[in-house]
């Protein structure tokens, strides 16, 4: 079967590059076919830069070959998903997906493909890596070094048995070796913030040498800025360095663990400043945290606070983040919603004020993020189930897109009692997409009473109860 794409393929966009002898050749050919694509576009980018937008043809196929790229990691985008791959000159790349099962349906044929297939499998794996640590984040320290050896050591006998069968480049197989490092890296980070916070008495069994590794992590590592194991990575050690600093200092106040204060992301906002020169490297992460910043402020005070330790690090995005910052105005806790303007699913222009009478928590979701807007509804109809004292409703952001919305709530089989859609937007779009994992509190008048909150917050469910009993 994957022959017959292959060859399909390459007869079909032979005009775009998919040539005879394509393993000499000093060009990359990417291409490919989406079943049930979302958009009628991909784009191939790298270090956040695009190199190219490719367009599905009437049998939603697509490819290009490439000149004058270089070997490395490059990202693959279908909106709203996307997915790594690696390229060097003389590979041709044909990719197979399916959007109802992305990443569990893209596979990789062709010259080269097993290197990007080795990477999506190392992706696959480390997806499950998030039930791990939910099964052993309890256990022993030494228990838990033991099996993160354990899954290191397999993946490196992987990655060897996979070498014999191929020729790969120096450079591969560097990444290749980062890939498993950095994912090991990772499955401690995590265990150490997760210990440290919620299991102080389990935390004090951790071994001196349980972080050694982070001797050998590199924060400018230029290859490896489109790999989201680099970047899990980092983001992980810069949320556990922020948890330790509280231990360190005897700090045990609710407010310094949280990661959404601002006591907690400016000490992550200096931390990366200080140990990464690399501009996207060092900026993913300040545009991130800024942007996590603002969004979860509850105050003026504290939207001041973050704008001027922005301008302390030179942060080169600061025009936006006043803009963001100016948007957020209206969700300090305190301000009043009940005069906001909605559309419920009969396409009626209601108040807040009409649907708002008893506790409500609010959530933002887009139809372009089909599955970020699945797992949220997921998470509601369990909080749902467990809190009946609170209201939970969805806010559609995606304004003028009526019929879309409905039909998403009909196919998916959402509540169409607790859901609205925007009136009107007050920026763009962009904007209002980074307040997808923003949830507020609301009480029985419209009044915000709690505003730094998300929706995958360990402590949620306490701060719903601390709602509920207020």
């Amino acid at each position: 079967m994957k022959y017959f794409v292959t060859l399909s393929l390459c007869i079909g966009l032979a005009l775009t590059g998919c040539v005879k002898d394509q393993a000499k050749s000093d060009k990359i050919f990417i291409g490919g076919q989406i079943n049930n694509p979302e958009t009628d576009y991909v784009v191939i980018s790298r270090e956040n830069k695009v190199i190219d937008t490719l367009y599905l043809d009437e049998k939603n196929q697509f490819g290009k070959a490439f000149t004058n790229l270089e070997s490395g990691i490059y990202t693959f985008k279908h909106p709203p998903e996307h997915q790594i791959l690696y390229a060097e000159p003389g590979d041709s790349l044909v990719i197979y997906l399916n959007t109802l099962s992305f990443d569990e349906s893209l596979n990789f044929n062709g010259s080269g493909a097993e290197k990007s297939n080795f990477l999506l499998d190392m992706f696959l794996k480390n997806q499950r890596n998030n039930d791990l640590i939910l099964s052993y984040y309890k256990i022993d320290p030494k228990e838990f070094a033991r099996k993160t050896d354990s899954i290191r050591e397999s993946r490196l006998q992987g990655l060897e048995i996979l070498k014999e069968r191929n020729e790969f480049s120096d450079d591969f197989l560097e990444i290749a070796q980062a890939s498993i490092d950095y994912e090991f890296y990772d499955l401690r980070e995590r265990y150490s913030y997760l210990i440290k916070k919620y299991y102080r008495d389990i935390a004090e069994k951790i071994p001196s040498d349980f972080n050694d590794y982070r001797q050998e992590i590199d924060f400018n590592n230029k290859k490896l800025g489109d790999y989201y194991v680099y970047t899990n990575l980092i983001d992980d050690y810069l949320r556990s360095r922020s948890i330790e600093y509280c231990l360190k200092k005897g700090i045990k106040t609710k407010r310094c663990l949280n990661l959404n204060s601002f006591r907690n992301i400016s000490r992550r906002l200096k931390l990366i400043d200080s140990i990464s020169s690399v501009p996207s490297i060092k900026n993913e992460f300040i545009d991130r945290l800024a942007t996590q910043s603002i969004v979860m402020a509850e105050n003026k005070e504290r939207i001041d606070s973050i704008i001027s330790l922005l301008e302390d690090i030179d942060y080169t995005n600061i025009k936006e983040a006043k803009e963001l910052a100016k948007i957020h105005e209206a969700y300090f806790v305190g301000n009043s919603l009940k005069n906001v303007v909605v559309y419920n699913t009969a396409g009626e222009l209601i108040n807040y004020s009409s649907i708002m009478n008893r506790p409500t928590l609010t959530y933002g979701w887009s139809i372009y993020t089909p599955s970020h807007h699945r797992w949220q509804h997921r998470i509601i109809k369990n909080l749902s189930e467990k809190y009946p004292e609170i209201d939970f409703l969805g806010v559609n952001i995606d304004l003028n897109e009526k019929e879309e919305w409905l039909r998403t709530l009909e196919t998916f089989g959402y509540d169409k009692n607790k859901e609205v859609q925007i009136a009107k937007r007050e920026a763009s779009k962009d904007a209002y997409f980074k307040y997808l994992n923003k949830v507020l509190l609301i009480n029985s008048d419209g009044t915000i009473i709690k505003g730094d909150l998300q929706l995958d917050a360990p402590d949620l469910e306490d701060e719903l109860l601390e709602f509920i009993n207020k």
